[in-house]
């Protein structure tokens, strides 16, 4: 796997305060057709709960998300995380990430930190935040001058928005919230994850 870019047309973004909702909250969005996952490293139970996913359920292809520092790119692959994702790179965050052998998607918000990554010869980024940075007429815009650079949008999408943005030939996946709702994950509403899920992988079709 040399990019997680394309393989689910939405990426999940998770936040989860119990490790113990990683397998059902997991098993519930790929039952609805998304199985790549990204757990955010915003909480202390994260890297348990890429643990656990790893661990459980070895098919689902779970990644760390808010990825800051070299050091959260060793726990994370040293948790079974098969890509790591950060909101923006420096330069010892990208050598950490370049030498982990993990697909990682760096984040950009600019042209200057895009044509940055493609020097080093990084094609794939988040592009983040998505709406506050220009949403979908800027990535449009990037897509002639910079026709190598591929790119997952997050924050600030939902299903509505989402089609603009996967419409675009420099965006083959989005990243997204609204199949996880906080609500429904505290109260392991696993079967409506699974329903919104299903919405959510129906958008690349």
């Amino acid at each position: 796997m040399n990019s997680v870019l394309g393989l689910a047309p939405v990426i999940p973004v998770v936040v989860l305060e119990d490790a113990a909702d990683a397998v059902p909250l997991a098993r519930a969005l790929v039952d609805g057709g998304l199985p790549v996952i990204e757990i955010t490293l915003r909480t202390p139970a994260a890297l348990d709960a890429i643990r656990a996913i790893a661990h459980g359920l070895p098919d689902v292809l779970v990644g760390a998300g808010t990825v800051l520092t070299p050091d959260h790119v060793a726990a994370a692959g040293a948790a079974g995380a098969r890509f790591v994702i950060s909101p923006g790179w420096t330069d010892r965050l990208l050598e950490a990430m370049l030498g982990s052998g993990l697909p990682f998607l760096p984040g950009v918000s600019t042209a200057s930190e895009t044509l940055a990554l493609l020097e080093r010869g990084v094609t794939d980024m988040k592009f983040f935040p998505a709406e506050a940075a220009g949403g979908a007429a800027y990535l449009r815009s990037l897509a002639s001058p910079l026709p190598r650079a591929r790119f997952c949008p997050t924050g600030g999408i939902d299903a509505a928005r989402a089609p603009e943005y996967l419409a675009l030939p420099n965006v083959p996946s989005v990243g997204g919230t609204w199949m996880v709702p906080p609500r429904a994950v505290r109260e392991h509403a696993w079967a409506e994850i699974t329903e919104l899920a299903h919405g959510a992988a129906a958008l690349g079709k």
